[in-house]
């Protein structure tokens, strides 16, 4: 890690480095890692008590959280010294678990077109591959890319599989993917370059609030076309929906 360091934990080590003006991008870790969700959604709540009224905004993501503050009210030092004071004597809370989901899901090659050439990766049958995606339940590291698009993870590393080279002009809301080792929802009709295993009927976003926050998780169930489509979901695939 490199950059202004802190404590955290007793015996962690966090840093903080510049990254505007009125920003500092607060690390606590170097690799993603499911248990560092209880760690980083712990420190955005000691960080909205220290900035008070000078908070501007958080954004927690993977191994970071990225501070936004009022300039006009708080110095570079100053910013710098009320993180120090948040981390100290950080723990994960148990509270920090955050909301479980029950996603239902209709896997199929009309609407996951990339569901057999995953198969054929992995060397597993389509059922398989279905079966272990809806396995475990998947923590919800952040939100971006899209209004409401959760990055979760881990997946386990048979399914994981690379973006793909080109990515699609235009992705169905509610379809299923997997980009390396995490698995997504796209929330609403968008370009996109993750592998589709399936669609959703549940919308994600809806009245500028999204389905999922970090910390939160997620289970898959694989549903039928009858199911998917009584739950109010579209079977209709995507023209040039190959990769």
């Amino acid at each position: 890690m490199s950059g202004h360091r802190f404590s955290f934990g007793n015996d962690r080590i966090g840093t903080m480095e510049t990254v505007g003006l009125d920003a500092l991008m607060i690390r606590l870790f170097d690799t993603i890692d499911e248990a560092n969700v209880g760690w980083l959604l712990a420190l955005v709540e000691r960080l909205r008590g220290t900035f008070g009224d000078h908070l501007v905004d958080l954004v927690p993501s993977y191994t970071t959280v990225l501070v936004h503050y009022d300039v006009l009210a708080l110095d570079m030092d100053q910013a710098r010294a009320r993180v120090r004071q948040a981390a100290l004597g950080l723990a994960p809370a148990a509270s920090a678990q955050g909301r479980e989901h029950r996603v239902p899901v209709w896997y199929h090659p009309t609407v996951g077109p990339d569901l057999a050439r995953l198969a054929e990766l992995s060397g597993l049958t389509v059922d398989e591959v279905v079966r272990r995606h809806c396995a475990k339940a998947y923590r919800v590291f952040a939100l971006g890319f899209t209004p409401g698009f959760a990055f979760m993870g881990l997946v386990e590393p048979a399914l994981a599989a690379p973006r793909l080279t080109t990515p699609r002009q235009r992705i169905a809301a509610g379809s299923v993917g997997i980009g390396e080792r995490q698995t997504a929802i796209y929330p609403s009709d968008s370009p996109g370059g993750w592998n589709l295993l399936g669609r959703t009927p549940v919308q994600l976003y809806v009245a500028g609030q999204s389905l999922f926050n970090p910390g939160d998780s997620v289970r898959f169930e694989a549903i039928s076309r009858e199911r998917f489509i009584e739950l109010g979901g579209d079977p209709m695939p995507l023209e040039g929906n190959q990769p």
